[in-house]
């Protein structure tokens, strides 16, 4: 959340070890920018017994008046999944060092036919025109996902809504909720209370069973109370992002009128790993998020604040690569970059005729890696390449054709990320919503050491990726664009950026809020 200059990141923190515990606490993070980040006291430690077994997710919601309050999950002692509320000891205090959890809590107890453990994760609540608050809590009934509605006119005192705000049978259990609305024309986010014409309403959950975040477009009518959305949930509907990337939250930015996304990315080694480097896990990179002008998907762009931490830029323009070559991007730090490439491609009547026993873009990705040739791809960059190429992290494109019209597939390859043996090496992929003989195709990535943030198609389609390369590591990486196809690409325009590092979990003074 933003509260009186300051950004505030909240999270779930194991002190004593870098695995997920019984006992989870929440951490709390602040930042004046969004990049560097300033570790403060743990805001709620599992003390109490509405929260004795963990204090798992919630969100934040700033009341009237700039009062901001969290409504939390904690496992109490029965270790059943009960909401509670929290605000801040001294709202004076920019930091909110110290929060005060609420005597009367749990604020919401486990509702009839939901099993005590599948009720959790509170979205952000929104204030209607009736003056009471909604919120949506994740749960599962029979096998279905659902997500329950509340009301309250006080925060406290929490009525539920005797239909859903929505749910899907046979899609097993949704945790980490969020509904926030969107602009149906523009970029700019919107507060979470706003309800008009002019905005469509975004519904977010993650599907516990497979770990992924998917998320509906739809209409939000607060007289009838329910949500219609476009399309039907199934486990090919839109998601922010087909890697790694699950439990992630959004809140509204009132500075930058923004609505910026963050996530959580996993581990692709072991707990023994883990347990060696003695962390696990991080936070993506902040995303401002909108909706698309076709009004089908969500686009994902990295906050421009990244722009704090470039140096050296190198570009290229209009640069012809012949099928089986590789350009070397030099100038930059390969292990920390930010680079932006478009190509346009020529004569797609070439293109090759898409299998239509063959739909799934993750398993067209793995089984025609990047090594295997093609005739408009594989195309776009290598990632933390070792000098004679053994490894290396393809993040590319392929071009179809398929009922008439030409098909654009995404592809993340990790397959040769890593001489190391043990590691989670999947290779992701999906399609983005284009038109290549209209518009270019364009990749962004942020490269940072392990981890690869891939923006497809100006941001339709994203996929993050974890990756522990051996020999492309320090000086011994490189970063190439390649085409293995065999017809030639033209990159029309590439930019890169050496990124230098953020100040991350560093304990030290922090100054006022305005400076």
């Amino acid at each position: 959340m933003y509260y009186n200059g300051v950004y505030h990141l909240f999270y779930q923190h194991n002190p004593f070890g870098p695995l997920f515990a019984v006992q989870m606490y929440w951490g709390h993070s602040v930042s004046h920018d969004l990049i560097n980040w300033t570790p403060l006291e743990h805001a709620f430690a599992p003390t109490q017994p509405f929260d004795i077994n963990g204090c798992i997710s919630g969100s934040t919601t700033i009341l009237p008046g700039n009062k901001p309050v969290v409504l939390y999950t904690g496992i109490d002692s029965q270790n059943r999944q009960v909401q509670n509320v929290a605000v801040p000891k001294d709202p004076s205090d920019p930091y909110l060092r110290e929060w005060v959890r609420y005597t009367g809590n749990p604020v919401i107890n486990v509702p009839e036919g939901i099993q005590p453990d599948e009720f959790r994760d509170p979205s952000t609540a929104w204030l209607a025109d009736d003056g009471k608050w909604r919120v949506t809590i994740g749960g599962q009934k029979d096998k279905a996902g659902i997500a329950i509605l509340f009301r309250s006119e006080d925060f406290v005192n929490w009525t539920r809504h005797e239909e859903p705000l929505y749910e899907v049978t046979g899609s097993g259990m949704w945790e980490c909720l969020d509904f926030f609305p969107v602009h149906v024309d523009g970029t700019n986010g919107v507060d979470t209370s706003v309800t008009n014409p002019a905005v469509k309403h975004v519904l977010k959950m993650g599907v516990y069973d497979y770990a992924r975040d998917y998320y509906l477009i739809g209409n939000y009518n607060p007289m009838k109370e329910n949500y219609v959305s476009q399309d039907e949930l199934t486990l090919d509907s839109l998601r922010y992002d087909y890697g790694k990337y699950y439990a992630s939250k959004s809140f509204y930015d009132p500075v930058r009128k923004r609505r910026i996304l963050m996530a959580w990315v996993n581990e692709s080694d072991s707990d023994a790993d883990a347990i060696a480097k003695g962390w696990s896990g991080l936070q993506s990179f902040p995303r401002s998020v909108w909706l698309d002008q076709n009004q089908k998907q969500l686009v994902q762009w990295p906050i421009e604040e990244i722009e704090m931490l470039h140096e050296n830029e190198v570009s290229l323009r209009n640069e012809n690569l012949e099928g089986g070559s590789l350009h070397e991007i030099l100038g930059i730090t390969p292990l920390q970059v930010d680079v932006q490439i478009s190509f346009k491609l020529i004569n797609l009547e070439e293109a090759e005729i898409l299998d239509p026993s063959r739909l799934d873009p993750q398993l067209i990705c793995s089984e025609m890696d990047a090594s295997k040739k093609g005739i408009f791809g594989p195309f776009g960059l290598l990632a933390f390449t070792s000098h004679d190429l053994t490894e290396q992290t393809a993040i590319f494109f392929r071009v179809f054709q398929h009922n008439g019209r030409y098909i654009v597939l995404m592809c993340s390859d990790q397959s040769r990320s890593s001489t190391r043996k043990g590691l989670d090496k999947t290779t992701y992929g999906a399609f983005v919503d284009i038109d290549p003989q209209r518009d270019e195709i364009s990749l962004r990535a942020l490269i940072d050491h392990s981890i690869v943030e891939s923006f497809g198609g100006g941001g339709k389609t994203c996929i993050t990726a974890r990756v522990y390369p051996t020999l492309a590591i320090r000086d011994e990486a490189h970063l190439f664009a390649f085409n293995n196809g065999t017809k030639s690409v033209l990159i029309t325009e590439l930019s890169a950026w050496s990124v230098k590092k953020a100040r991350i979990n560093i304990d030290e003074t922090i100054g006022c809020a305005d400076a």
